[in-house]
């Protein structure tokens, strides 16, 4: 069927609205589902009835107008996010360099979208899952503005014979994301020998969950950022600009300046001062709108006198249960790094670290930053691995007084990335694979890596 009109098109799509896959399924496909795409071929073949095809060109090419048909997901908190990135199309190589943004692959795909979110529970048979919402997305002026730069970001790579080290993490909203069966998927890239792995623009998990509340929920996150501001600059020089007049101030002063109470107790209070330094109202900068949709964390960093970085920095929990199981690129190390940046927030002492001590540090600057690919593929592969084959053979418990030693990859494995202990006392303990308890730990990157990346080497 043809439709004339987006407004014709929108009509049907907006009547498949509580429908089930089930009662949409006219051809018995959902009964062999194989994969994610195949409930979007339902509603393609049998919903508004046009044969599946891979073609480059948008789904409703009189409109302009390309189908995507992705699940959310309801979180413990009551709010929405996207349960996974929205892929749009394989990038060629050979060929994407030669384009402009707006004759690019994904510009070509993604201009106009009908977007039918259903929403994804475990406990539901697939053929019950729901349409929930269809609705037509044009990007604003603003999104697409960092959308340009992060396609240029790629382009910029692929001209310089560097697609081997594209990343998820060099962008903002809109990623290169592997795109393959395993490690073997890899195609040919201009000014350089080297294959590189195959990849596809997409949306970023991060992006659609914004995009998703948005069309959800009458909530709306806070931006910091003006009206027309992302067009003329980054994400990354707005946030300087922003906090450059607090560098050099020391906290308890900050926080009396914004009207929060200074206790270096409470976790929360640096994302709330920090938030308040960037002018929004939100207590913390992980509900800022341009963190979110970015896909940025932030991480607090303490400068010694001498320049020297206080600690190692700590990130998620190592989950024993699944590390033997996990495949790199689905692992939980590998997604803290390849698909997510992370804003350093520079503290410094003015006396030596002493445990009892803490002193009042000085804001001294920040960093955005993401772990380049060399390094994900390299030093932090190699973490992965050498975990994996000391979990798989039996840690070693090592009792030393009233100490216990393992030999899990420590802060002398690779001068990158390490796992050590993290728990609130020496009871705080996790089962391994083969039955022994070990005190809770963590991934963490090393503090002379943090001196690196902050430029003092």
């Amino acid at each position: 069927m043809i439709y004339e009109t987006i407004e014709e098109l929108m009509i049907k799509a907006q009547a498949a609205e509580g429908k089930t896959f089930g009662e949409i399924d006219t051809t018995g496909r959902i009964k062999n589902l194989r994969s994610k795409g195949t409930l979007g071929n339902i509603i393609e073949e049998s919903y508004f009835g046009y044969e599946i095809n891979s073609v480059s060109k948008p789904d409703f090419e009189n409109l302009g107008v390309e189908l995507k048909v992705t699940p959310f997901k309801k979180n413990k908190n009551g709010t929405y996010s996207a349960k996974e990135r929205l892929v749009l199309n394989i990038i060629d190589y050979m060929n994407e360099f030669k384009l402009t943004f707006e004759t690019s692959s994904f510009m070509s795909k993604a201009a106009k979208m009908l977007i039918m979110l259903y929403q994804y529970k475990p406990d539901v048979e697939i053929n019950d899952y729901q349409i929930f919402k269809a609705f037509l997305n044009e990007f604003s002026e603003e999104d697409l503005a960092v959308m340009r730069r992060d396609w240029e970001t790629v382009v910029t790579k692929i001209s310089n014979g560097e697609a081997h080290l594209i990343s998820e993490a060099d962008t903002m909203y809109l990623s290169a994301s592997t795109k393959g069966a395993n490690k073997l998927s890899v195609r040919p890239q201009p000014y350089s020998s080297l294959m590189a792995k195959q990849r596809a623009f997409s949306l970023k998990a991060s992006y659609m969950t914004g995009l998703i509340r948005k069309y959800l929920t009458p909530e709306h996150m806070e931006s910091f950022s003006k009206k027309g501001e992302l067009q003329a600059k980054s994400l990354e020089e707005i946030l300087n600009e922003r906090f450059k007049p607090h560098y050099g101030k020391r906290v308890d002063r900050l926080c009396t300046e914004v009207g929060i109470k200074y206790n270096p107790s409470n976790k929360s209070m640096i994302p709330h001062l920090m938030a308040r330094l960037l002018g929004v109202k939100k207590n913390d900068i992980n509900d800022i709108e341009e963190f979110s949709k970015a896909n940025i964390k932030f991480k607090t960093v303490g400068r010694e006198p001498n320049d020297s970085i206080r600690e190692h920095m700590s990130f998620k929990k190592v989950d024993f249960e699944t590390v033997l199981d996990e495949d790199w690129e689905e692992s939980e190390l590998f997604q803290l790094f390849a698909e997510q940046k992370y804003l350093f927030l520079v503290f410094r002492y003015t006396e030596s670290y002493k445990p009892k001590v803490k002193g009042i540090p000085y804001f001294e600057g920040i960093k955005l930053w993401n772990m380049p690919q060399q390094t994900i593929e390299g030093e932090l592969y190699d973490l992965w691995m050498q975990l994996r084959k000391v979990v798989g053979e039996g840690v070693e418990l090592i009792p030393k007084g009233k100490r216990v030693f393992n030999n899990l990859p420590g802060p002398s494995f690779n001068g990158v990335s390490h796992v050590r202990p993290k728990a609130s006392n020496g009871k705080d303990k996790t089962l391994l694979p083969d039955g022994q308890w070990i005190t809770k730990q963590s991934y963490w990157l090393d503090r002379e890596y943090i001196q690196k990346i902050l430029g003092d080497e």
